[in-house]
C-alpha cells in the first residue's frame, strides 16, 4: 500500500509529517498525520499513541493546536491522528450538518446505505490504517499502542479500545461522547449509519459495552471541563462513571473548573495523558 507524503515538518528533533493513501475500506483517499520522535529507527522502534479526533476535525487540527509534540519528542511516543471520516463520497445530505456525514463518521462501520459502501471507520483505524502505520514507521509493532480521542473521538477512542483491549495498553479521552445511544449527537450518526434499531447501537456505546461486561486491564483516564457547553446535552460522563463504578473498571474521571471543548482544554493536559499512556506502554 503506498503513503504519499503530503508535506513534513521538523518539530522537536522529530519530524512531523501529513500523508494521504488509497483506503480499501473507505473506497477513497484519506489523510492523517504522524509525528515520529527523534532517534527513532528501524533499530531504535517507538511504541504508538493514536488520537482519534472529534466533530468537524481534520487529520491536522489535533497536530497543529494540541502542542503534543514536544512531548511526544520527549517521551519517545509516535503520535498517529487519522481524519474523522472518507471526504468527497457524493452521498446525497453528506455535507448538510457538521454532525453527520463528512467530519463525523463516528468510528463506526455502517450497515445502512449509502453510508455502508465508505464509511467504514471503525474497520479503517483497527484493521487497515493499523496496519499501514506498523508497516511505514519505525513502531514496535502491534500490541505497543495506546488509544486516546477527544469528543467524538473520545467516544472512539473508549468504545474501539474496550473492543480491543488486548492490542491497546491504555486509554484516555478528553470530553468523550460516553453514552451516545443516550444523547442527540450519538442518536443523529446512530440512526443514519446504523438504521433504527437501537438494541445495535448499543455495541458502539461506551457505557453500554462496560454494562454488557467489556472491561480494560489497565484505568480508563478522562478529563472533563466543566465549562463545556455540550456537558449536560451531549457528553454525559457521570453515566459511564456510574457503569465503571458497577464494573469495578477503574476509571479515572477529573473535571475541570473553567475549561470548555476546545483545543485550548486538549493543550493543556495532553501531556498528563501522553505521560499516562507512556507509563502503560513502558
Amino acid at each position: 500500500m503506498t503513503l504519499e507524503t503530503l508535506k513534513t515538518h521538523a518539530s522537536f528533533g522529530g519530524t512531523q509529517g501529513y500523508y494521504r493513501h488509497d483506503s480499501r475500506e473507505c473506497g477513497g483517499p484519506m489523510e492523517l498525520s504522524v509525528f515520529v520522535p527523534p532517534g527513532a529507527s528501524a533499530e531504535r522502534r517507538r511504541p504508538v499513541v493514536w488520537y482519534l479526533s472529534g466533530l468537524t476535525c481534520t487529520a491536522e487540527n489535533f497536530t497543529a493546536k494540541a502542542g503534543a509534540q514536544r512531548v511526544a519528542a520527549d517521551l519517545g511516543l509516535i503520535v498517529v491522528a487519522p481524519d474523522t471520516s472518507p471526504r468527497g463520497a457524493g452521498y446525497a445530505g453528506e455535507d448538510d450538518d457538521w454532525d453527520f456525514g463528512t467530519g463525523a463518521g463516528f468510528y463506526v462501520d455502517a450497515t445502512t446505505d449509502p453510508w455502508r459502501a465508505r464509511y467504514r471507520m471503525a474497520s479503517y483505524v483497527t484493521s487497515e490504517l493499523h496496519a499501514l502505520v506498523h508497516d511505514a514507521f519505525p513502531t514496535r509493532g502491534p500490541g505497543h499502542e495506546s488509544l486516546t480521542g477527544h469528543s467524538m473521538g473520545g467516544h472512539g477512542a473508549l468504545t474501539l479500545g474496550l473492543k480491543h483491549a488486548d492490542r491497546y495498553r491504555s486509554l484516555s479521552a478528553f470530553s468523550p461522547i460516553v453514552a451516545p445511544s443516550q444523547v442527540p449527537w450519538g442518536e443523529k450518526a446512530f440512526r443514519g449509519y446504523l438504521g433504527d434499531d437501537r438494541e445495535a447501537w448499543q455495541a458502539h456505546d461506551a457505557t453500554a459495552l462496560v454494562r454488557a461486561g467489556a472491561r480494560h486491564p489497565a484505568p480508563i483516564l478522562i478529563d472533563q471541563g466543566l465549562a463545556d457547553p455540550f456537558l449536560e446535552r451531549e457528553l454525559r460522563p457521570e453515566l459511564f462513571e456510574a457503569a465503571c463504578a458497577e464494573a469495578d473498571q477503574p476509571l479515572e474521571l477529573r473535571r475541570h473548573e473553567g475549561y470548555d471543548h476546545s483545543y485550548f482544554f486538549i493543550a493543556t493536559f495532553i501531556e498528563d495523558h501522553l505521560r499516562f499512556h507512556a507509563r502503560h506502554l513502558g
